[in-house]
C-alpha cells in the first residue's frame, strides 16, 4: 500500500513538507539545547523559515557537531528513552541515538513502506541475515517493520551459510534482507552442497551496506555476479541511523523512493547550496516526526544525485541514486579523484580474488598512497599485471597492489568490534 502522499502532485508534497518543517523548527527550538543554543548564537529566528528553499537561511549540522555534543541533541527525558541505539562509526566515534516509543513507532512504519517498495507483502516470510542486536538500529528496524506487515520474520543473524541454509529449506522464506555480498557465500556453499538454489523459493533480497547500482542504475559487477547465477530481484537501499528512514528501490530499479512525510531532503555544493537540478552532491536532510533526537540540515557526508522524473510504480517523490562516494573518502591520487567504491567495483571484476582491502595513507610529501592487498586462488605475475591494466583503463591511475593471505584479511574485515565486514582502511593524518 502506497501512503497517499507519496502519490499526490509535486505541489502538494511540498505543501505537507513544509507544514511538518514549521512543527520540527518549533519543537528543537523549544527541546534541544544544541539547536536553541545555535539559533540564539545565529540570531535565527526560527518563524522566519515558511518554505524548503528557506532552509538555506539556517546553518547545517556535522557528524563532528554530533560527536562533540551528542547528549545536547536530546529532546526528551531520559525516562522517555525506550531504546539506544548507535552509528557503526564508519568515519568517527560512534554518536548515541535515544528512540522513545512514538519514535519506533515510525521505524516501524518508515521500513513497513519501504519493504512494500520492493514488494513484501502480508503472507511473505523474510530472512533476517543481519544483526538485532549490538545497539544496532538497521536490525530492529528491519523486525519491526515486517512485523507491522504482519509478515514471518526468520532472525538467523549475520554470516555462517550453513546455519542460512538450513532456515531457508526448512522455513521457506520469500525475500532475504542481507549484505549483497554474502549471496555470493551463499551460492558457493549451495553449489558445494548440492542445494538447488534457483528453486529454494527465494525470490527476492533486499541489500544494505553495498552498492547495487551504477550511477546510470546499470548493474554493478557485485549485482551481476550473484544474478547471473542465482535468478532473484535484488533491491537497493540507503538509509543510516542519524535520519531513522530508508530509501529503498521498486521494481523499476531507478533509486531510493523518498518519503516526504518522515524527511526533507536537499543536496548541498562545497558552500552548502542547493545544487543545480541533476547534479551530484552531499545529502543534507531534515528528520519530520522524530521526538527524540531530529535533525535539521545534518550533512550525511555522501555524495549523491537526486533524480525526479516520474516513476513507473506510481509514486511522484523524488529518488535518490547510488552514492558516488563518501566525501570523507575522497581520495586525490596521482591527480584523479577517485572514491572507494569504484576500486571495489573494478576488484570485484575478478573471480580469482577471493578478498581485499583498501588501505590509504599519507607519503612523505603529504599526498595521498594507495595499498590494496588482496588474496587470490593462485598468485601469479600475470594476474597482478591483469588487475594493474584493468585500474589503467578504468581509472587511468594504478595504486600499489599487494598479496596476502586470506587468513590476515579475514582477522581485518571481520572485526567483532564491527558490525558490516570493513574493506577500506584511512590512515591518513589529515582526513578531508
Amino acid at each position: 500500500m502506497i501512503p497517499p502522499i507519496e502519490k499526490a502532485a509535486a505541489s502538494e508534497i511540498k505543501a505537507l513538507q513544509e507544514q511538518k518543517l514549521l512543527e520540527v523548527l518549533s519543537y528543537v527550538n523549544q527541546n534541544s539545547p544544541f539547536y536553541k543554543r545555535l539559533f540564539s548564537k545565529e540570531k535565527i529566528d526560527v518563524n522566519s523559515i515558511k518554505t524548503i528553499e528557506d532552509l538555506q537561511y539556517l546553518p547545517v549540522t556535522t557528524k563532528e557537531d554530533l560527536q562533540k555534543y551528542n547528549d545536547d541533541f536530546l529532546c526528551v527525558p531520559a525516562n522517555k528513552i525506550i531504546d539506544y541505539a548507535t552509528t557503526s562509526g564508519t568515519l568517527g566515534d560512534p554518536v548515541t541515538f535515544g528512540l522513545t516509543d512514538k519514535d519506533l513507532d515510525r521505524l516501524a512504519y518508515n521500513e513497513a513502506i519501504s519493504f512494500d517498495c520492493a514488494g513484501i507483502k502480508e503472507g511473505d516470510i523474510v530472512q533476517l541475515m543481519t544483526t538485532i542486536d549490538r545497539r544496532f538500529m538497521a536490525g530492529l528496524a528491519y523486525f519491526l517493520g515486517l512485523r507491522k506487515m504482519k509478515v514471518g520474520v526468520i532472525r538467523v543473524g549475520a554470516g555462517i551459510p550453513e546455519l542460512q541454509w538450513d532456515s531457508i529449506l526448512k522455513y521457506k522464506p520469500t525475500y532475504l534482507i542481507t549484505v549483497p555480498s554474502f549471496l555470493l557465500k551463499l551460492i558457493e556453499y549451495a553449489e558445494t552442497n548440492n542445494i538447488d538454489y534457483n528453486n529454494s523459493g527465494i525470490k527476492g533480497a533486499i541489500c544494505i551496506g553495498e552498492s547495487l547500482r551504477n550511477q546510470d542504475f546499470s548493474m554493478t559487477v557485485l549485482s551481476k555476479k550473484i544474478t547471473d547465477k542465482w535468478n532473484i530481484k535484488l533491491f537497493s537501499t540507503y538509509a543510516s541511523t542519524e535520519m531513522s528512514t530508508a530509501f529503498t528501490e521498486c521494481e523499476h530499479s531507478i533509486g531510493g523512493h523518498h518519503h516526504p512525510e518522515l524527511i526533507i531532503v536537499e543536496v548541498l555544493d562545497e558552500n552548502n547550496q542547493p545544487v543545480k537540478e541533476g547534479e551530484s552532491g552531499e545529502l543534507t536532510f531534515t528528520t519530520l516526526g522524530i521526538e527524540a533526537m531530529p535533525l535539521v540540515r545534518f550533512k550525511t557526508g555522501d555524495i549523491v544525485q537526486l533524480h525526479t522524473t516520474p516513476c513507473a510504480c506510481g509514486r511522484n517523490t523524488l529518488r535518490v541514486g547510488p552514492v558516488v562516494g563518501r566525501k570523507q573518502q575522497m581520495i586525490k591520487y596521482k591527480g584523479t579523484t577517485l572514491y572507494p567504491p569504484a576500486m571495489i567495483d573494478i576488484l570485484n571484476d575478478f573471480d580469482t580474488i577471493e578478498n581485499y582491502i583498501i588501505v590509504i595513507s599519507t607519503n612523505e610529501l603529504g599526498t595521498d598512497e594507495i595499498v590494496i592487498k588482496i588474496a587470490v586462488k593462485q598468485e601469479s605475475e600475470s594476474i597482478l599485471h591483469k588487475i594493474k591494466d584493468h585500474f589503467r583503463a578504468k581509472l587511468r591511475v594504478t595504486p600499489k597492489i599487494e598479496f596476502t593471505t586470506k587468513e590476515e584479511l579475514q582477522a581485518l574485515i571481520y572485526n567483532p568490534m564491527s558490525r558490516k565486514p570493513i574493506h577500506f582502511f584511512d590512515n591518513r593524518k589529515n582526513l578531508l
